[in-house]
């Protein structure tokens, strides 16, 4: 299933850079597709393939699949994003043996209020709610979490593009008999527009859990084109990450895929 997602994805990419058509200013539709608090309904598909875990044996691995939908209100000062995760976990039980599970994750609800949106960089800070809606319990916390998520965009120039994601999250209900959670991530973006829509790029996620004292530090680089199709903006890439520094079961390697679709009105 990982493999296949991962394999879609790509071909879809590779496909859509050879069909479609270049514009006229690709430098400042790269900035703009890579923008998260666009003033435009989005619809995303992210899949990040963890092949090896540290602290984990070599069999172990996670596969997590998003769907993301985000919508602009009151003239793009708001923005809802909406996250549903279908996870694969293969990980060691209580007596050292691998299984695996997979289905829904926790579904996630971020509503942004833009304080600043201009043409060169946009701000927003909002709350931010996860539900325990995993269909197993290795899949989810079986907490309801409740924490902020504040996130910046600042477009340099048309050919560098940078800003980053803060959240932080804590459990405030649900399966008692569940360990209680109270986690942040930090994820740092930047672009470098080559041109053509084509464009380096690196997200890579910051992981602290506060609970457990475990944490995850990444570095990323990858590639992605965007294209313009009709009214849509395409935006697809390939992003291998490396953890740095971690404790704990954290993923080593992971490989991050994507189309992010923008709709312009």
């Amino acid at each position: 299933m990982k493999k296949n997602i991962l394999q879609f994805i790509v071909l879809f990419c590779a496909v859509l850079t050879i069909k479609a058509q270049d514009n006229d200013n690709k430098k400042s539709s790269g900035a703009q597709a890579n923008n998260p608090l666009a003033n435009m309904t989005a619809l995303n598909f992210h899949n990040y393939y963890i092949p090896k875990l540290t602290d984990a044996p070599s069999d172990a691995y996670l596969n997590s699949s998003y769907l993301r939908f985000a919508k602009p209100f009151s003239s793009g000062k708001l923005l809802l994003r909406v996250s549903v995760p279908f996870n694969t976990v293969s990980l060691p039980n209580t007596s050292g043996n691998v299984v695996s599970e997979n289905g829904l994750g926790d579904l996630n609800v971020f509503l942004s209020y833009n304080f600043i949106s201009k043409a060169n960089a946009t701000v927003g800070i909002g709350p931010m709610i996860t539900a325990p809606t995993a269909s197993n319990d290795i899949l989810g916390t079986g907490k309801w979490q409740a924490g902020f998520a504040a996130v910046a965009f600042v477009v340099k120039s048309p050919v560098f593009q940078l800003g980053g994601l803060l959240t932080w999250q804590t459990s405030v209900g649900g399966d008692e008999l569940r360990n209680g959670t109270n986690n942040s991530a930090l994820q740092p973006f930047y672009f470098w527009q080559l041109g053509k829509g084509t464009y380096l790029r690196g997200a890579p996620i910051w992981y602290f859990d506060f609970k457990n004292d475990a944490y995850s530090i990444p570095l990323a680089l990858g590639i992605g084109k965007v294209v313009k199709v009709g009214n849509t903006v395409f935006n697809c890439f390939i992003e291998p990450q490396y953890s740095m520094l971690h404790q704990g079961t954290q993923p080593q390697f992971q490989i991050f895929t994507g189309i992010n679709l923008q709709f312009l009105n």
